[in-house]
């Protein structure tokens, strides 16, 4: 049997190192790519406005809701101000009065965002805070901190439930792609978080002491 020579030996164990090599670099290679396309896909997709979807037709259609809510507020608050006998309560609900006028105006500029016309749906969540509003001054008698206190709830339930709403409608706008029309609806949705902290520290800062000592008689 022939010697297989040594030089011939050493070419045939480069050769085979070799392609072994360029094998692993191409598997390397389709791996990268691999994971690099799954990574891609795994990315959200770049927010571009849908114009037509169920979600939108939702969207548009809470925005009439608390169109109709924040209208409604405008004819309320005024009230709120006239039975409060706290002149720091009085004050808060007529600096709200104006900053809710804006409200309506910037949810008039979201309907042209969206290229829609400002219509306003009857939110019954809404009527139902504003006649309870009502029934506390009815309830409570004139010139008491216990009327205070109760004006004080009456218009946070109103702000909680507009800081429900704006979180919700920013959050959908959004995922809709329609990021200026968030970024609107973010200024309303801090102007509200900033009134109830307000009526927040009114009722702490004393009106609910003070209405703990107004007896049944008084």
């Amino acid at each position: 049997m022939p010697k297989t020579n040594t030089a011939t030996r050493r070419s045939t164990s480069k050769t085979s190192q070799a392609a072994a090599k360029t094998s692993k670099t191409g598997r390397s290679a389709k791996t990268s790519k691999a994971s690099q396309s799954s990574k891609a896909s795994s990315k959200p997709r770049a927010n571009t406005p849908v114009q037509d979807s169920k979600l939108r037709e939702f969207f548009l259609d809470e925005l009439k809701d608390i169109y109709w809510a924040e209208q409604k507020l405008v004819k309320t608050l005024p009230k709120l101000q006239k039975a409060a006998s706290s002149e720091e309560l009085k004050t808060a609900f007529e600096s709200h009065l104006e900053e809710t006028k804006t409200h309506v105006q910037r949810l008039e500029q979201a309907f042209k965002i969206l290229g829609e016309k400002a219509v306003a749906k009857k939110c019954d969540a809404m009527q139902g805070i504003t006649e309870e509003g009502s029934s506390v001054i009815e309830d409570t008698d004139e010139g008491t901190a216990t009327r205070d206190v109760a004006l004080v709830m009456a218009g946070q339930k109103a702000e909680h439930y507009e800081i429900a709403t704006y979180g919700g409608l920013i959050q959908i706008a959004t995922t809709l792609g329609e990021d200026d029309l968030a970024e609107l609806l973010k200024e309303t949705l801090e102007e509200e978080k900033n009134a109830d902290q307000k009526l927040t520290e009114i009722a702490e800062g004393g009106i609910n002491y003070q209405a703990s000592e107004e007896s049944e008689e008084d």
